[in-house]
């Protein structure tokens, strides 16, 4: 599944969105893009994605928020969250996997070890 798996990558900023798509692609995986959380619900919903990628700090509503609607429904309970945020601390880790997040990376994503980290958390 790994390396043709969907990911549903929702995060406001073109330029992270960007970069993440690039690394992710070139490692065979479809991605598919979401740039508010009520976009990100949209997709996961018609595109079934095998794994989120979820920024915490949305225009429209808190990563969080969009974590809890997306484990409130079966269509995307299973899905595996992994929370991107800038704000990188074992503060933030915890609270991530407090709201529902099966993971954590920190912005700017490593290049090199992010699409094994993406990996990791494919089921």
């Amino acid at each position: 599944m790994a390396s043709q798996a969907t990911i549903l990558v929702i995060e406001d900023s073109v330029l992270s969105q960007r970069l993440v798509e690039v690394v992710l692609t070139a490692q065979g995986f479809r991605v598919v893009e979401a740039r508010t959380g009520e976009e990100g619900l949209r997709k996961a919903l018609d595109e079934r994605p095998d794994l989120i990628l979820l920024d915490v700090h949305l225009p429209d509503m808190s990563g969080y928020d969009a974590v809890a609607r997306l484990r409130a429904r079966p269509e995307t309970a299973q899905v595996p969250i992994i929370a991107l945020t800038a704000s990188a601390s074992a503060e933030e880790e915890a609270r991530a996997r407090k709201a529902g997040c099966d993971g954590y990376i920190a912005k700017p994503i490593n290049t090199r070890t992010f699409p094994d980290q993406v990996r990791q958390h494919l089921r």
